[in-house]
């Protein structure tokens, strides 16, 4: 009697974000079983995955755990009850600006953490003897101020302590890979957007804006430098090639990006313009958000990924302004409609105060 195989077990820290809900739909459609890690905090961060969790109820198919990037104790005993095959090092604390404020903490759950990561790994093989194909997220943040296009064989200049803290996560995965021959893949992804990155990266902080200016609801946006250069795609697309590299025979680094680079001014254009606003009637331009080293151009070369992966984006710069803004567009149309049945509740209740 034959029984079906085993399904792959998939591990993704950071599933909560941005990429980690994207990942755990195509792991999932591919018949995964996929485990999240995800910090126990005091609000709910688990609206992107709000989904999945109702339509994996029923068979297990997505299975969440408390876990800290900081508490190695707790990852190991994750990594023993879960006995991934893969896993998807996505956890960070990843806005660029914030890295400069707080940059020991910062450090420690970028780079100390994916070398947490590695090494219960690393004793998970030993103990085990079961090898786990593992994805770390880098930034095309690590390549800073060096000049585009950056491809693999770009030296990093990391301007920030993000960076600097990716970088050192890198050279960890390169090390560990290379002295315990761990099958490891540094994914070095540039800015990848979808409506649903967070509110606080500067995409999603435009579009945001642009919703709520034309429901009314805001009329300005403070901004920092409009003429930085970025490769923007969407992550959708990204979270495939990261799949993808974890398919090959052998572990490698890859660059995953557009090959475009386009200014914070030219995506601001084009938000705006979709709605038929002129956006210098409503962006201002705010000296606390420029930073205290800038990274000038970002784009990235992806031939290799093309090459090996037979990766490609699929979505383009002005199609992904527009899949943001219309996302946002209807948040803020729902915000609008939620804000006047509040505002009649409140009209109701006074009337009804004055009668008493």
């Amino acid at each position: 009697m034959s029984t079906a195989p085993a399904r792959r077990r998939a591990l993704i820290s950071g599933i909560t974000g941005q990429d980690g809900s994207y990942l755990s739909e195509i792991l999932l459609a591919k018949g995964y079983d996929v485990h999240g890690l995800m910090r126990r905090t005091s609000t709910v961060t688990t609206n992107r995955i709000e989904s999945l969790c109702r339509e994996a109820r029923g068979d297990g198919a997505l299975s969440i755990h408390y876990c800290d990037l900081g508490d190695s104790s707790s990852l190991r005993r994750v990594i023993e009850r879960v006995q991934p095959d893969e896993v998807y090092n996505l956890a960070a604390q990843s806005h660029v600006g914030m890295s400069f404020d707080q940059p020991e903490y910062t450090a420690d759950v970028v780079a100390l953490g994916a070398l947490r990561i590695f090494d219960a790994l690393r004793d998970f093989r030993t103990r085990t003897g079961h090898d786990v194909r593992i994805y770390q997220a880098g930034s095309s943040e690590m390549f800073g101020a060096a000049p585009p296009p950056q491809s693999e064989s770009t030296p990093f200049h990391p301007r920030s302590p993000y960076a600097v803290s990716k970088a050192a996560a890198h050279w960890f995965a390169v090390n560990y890979r290379e002295s315990y021959g761990l099958y490891i893949c540094n994914g070095i992804l540039f800015n990848h957007e979808s409506p649903r990155r967070g509110e606080e990266f500067v995409t999603r902080k435009i579009t945001r804006a642009v919703g709520r200016i034309r429901a009314g609801l805001q009329e300005k946006l403070a901004l920092g430098n409009l003429d930085a250069r970025r490769d923007w795609g969407f992550a959708g697309d990204y979270v495939d090639a990261m799949w993808r590299m974890l398919q090959q025979d052998a572990p490698d680094d890859y660059v995953i990006g557009t090959g475009e680079s386009h200014s914070v001014r030219e995506f601001v254009e084009l938000a705006f313009a979709h709605v038929d606003l002129d956006w210098r009637e409503h962006v201002e331009i705010d000296q606390r958000f420029f930073r205290p080293a800038e990274v000038d151009d970002l784009r990235g070369d992806a031939a290799k990924a093309r090459a090996v992966l037979g990766w490609t984006p699929t979505t383009s710069f002005p199609e992904l302004v527009r899949l943001m803004v219309n996302a946002d567009v209807a948040r803020a149309e729902t915000e609008l409609m939620l804000a006047g049945a509040h505002s009649g509740v409140a009209r109701y209740s006074e009337r009804a105060a004055e009668r008493v």
